[in-house]
């Protein structure tokens, strides 16, 4: 199983975050996972990648053509996938992986998990959807999506499939679950 992991470039103002991002690592290699991820050597980016490596696991980059020039590349990477712009990188990461799964990130991370939720309302994502929760970061999103569940502008049903929690039990339960529908 791939694990696209959406996170940020740096590595946040909480050492919980980065410690989220080694744990994830580990998790996917313990799994015999696959991570897909954004190719960068940056952040939380590189946090991940670092910890599947470490552990030599299988760590497949998907950068667009300009981040590579800026010298962001991860240097250890299983695979380099290179593609023109951040929106073939979206489609590629989501492609090639078989979870999408936000850490703490910024403004490209939340778009990037939005989309990949977006997509599997309307049936263009098979991908379960997860924000790994740490220390709450994304609990003021989760209460706006039960806002729009409660005003009626997402269903109950659709909310069913995406996933706000920091318990990596629960995080396989849901992609287990999803996986034998």
């Amino acid at each position: 199983m791939r694990i696209a992991v959406y996170c940020g470039a740096h590595l946040g103002a909480d050492p919980a975050y980065l410690e989220a991002a080694k744990k994830i690592g580990q998790w996917i290699v313990e799994n015999n996972y696959e991570l897909i991820y954004g190719g960068s050597k940056l952040g939380l980016m590189g946090a991940v990648a670092d910890s599947v490596l470490a552990r030599n696991g299988k760590v497949i980059g998907i950068m667009p053509t300009f981040l590579q020039d800026l010298e962001r590349v991860h240097p250890g990477l299983t695979k380099m996938i290179t593609v023109n712009d951040l929106d073939e990188r979206k489609k590629a990461m989501m492609q090639h992986s078989d979870v999408c799964l936000a850490l703490p990130g910024g403004v490209g991370t939340l778009e990037e998990i939005s989309e990949a939720f977006s997509w599997a309302r309307v049936g263009q994502n098979n991908n379960p959807c997860i924000f790994f929760d740490i220390k709450n970061y994304y609990r003021p999103l989760q209460l706006f999506f039960d806002q729009m569940v409660e005003q009626g502008f997402l269903s109950k049903e659709d909310r069913q499939l995406v996933l706000f929690s920091e318990s990596l039990f629960e995080i396989e339960t849901f992609i287990h679950d999803h996986y034998t529908k």
